[in-house]
């Protein structure tokens, strides 16, 4: 991981052509490099029993999928899309690339919690909720790297529900004991 998973996401982009190499930002390569050492969910996720032996890789999907989120939602690192309309696609571009490398991993279960990641995080976008948009984020992360629990599971139930409850439920899963993978 000493790269920087936002560096190979860069690296990926451009090698792999079209519409989304254009995208990436003339200097996405020091910019990311800025992000290196940060732990975002990506690192996160990463450092969990769940992606031994391949932490590289899902810190590279995770990367790819929180881009595509930011672009929706906030402000890219290495992507710059100049219209909103494109700024949605190339979002979905990197949630599908993303995910398309975690099915090949055979990991459905990550597969299924980055999906509620994605689903959650912009419902409590919807509600003008960034904060806990970010602890949805933080524990979806954990989730995918140590397992869910039963308290993740639960905080989700309570954002689905739109509880008033939930920030407090999925900030304090994010940290909480995993269950088994």
């Amino acid at each position: 991981m000493s790269e920087g998973a936002l560096g190979r996401l860069v690296d990926l982009l451009r090698d792999e052509g079209g519409l989304m190499a254009t995208l990436v930002a003339q200097d996405a390569r020091a910019s990311a490099g800025a992000w290196t050492g940060i732990a975002g969910p990506a690192r996160v996720a990463a450092e969990g029993p769940r992606a031994e032996g391949r932490a590289e890789e899902y810190e590279l999907l995770v990367e790819a999928i929180y881009e595509g989120y930011l672009l929706h939602y906030g402000a890219p690192r290495v992507v710059c899309a100049p219209e909103a309309d494109l700024k949605l696609l190339a979002g979905d571009q990197l949630y599908a690339i993303g995910l398309a490398r975690l099915v090949a991993l055979g990991d459905m279960a990550a597969v299924a919690e980055l999906a509620d990641t994605i689903t959650l995080s912009a419902l409590a976008q919807g509600a003008e909720r960034p904060e806990l948009a970010d602890a949805i984020w933080a524990a979806g992360a954990r989730a995918i790297g140590w397992g869910s629990t039963d308290a993740h599971r639960r905080a989700k139930d309570l954002v689905f529900a739109g509880a008033p409850e939930a920030f407090e439920a999925m900030r304090t899963s994010a940290v909480g004991v995993a269950a088994s993978p």
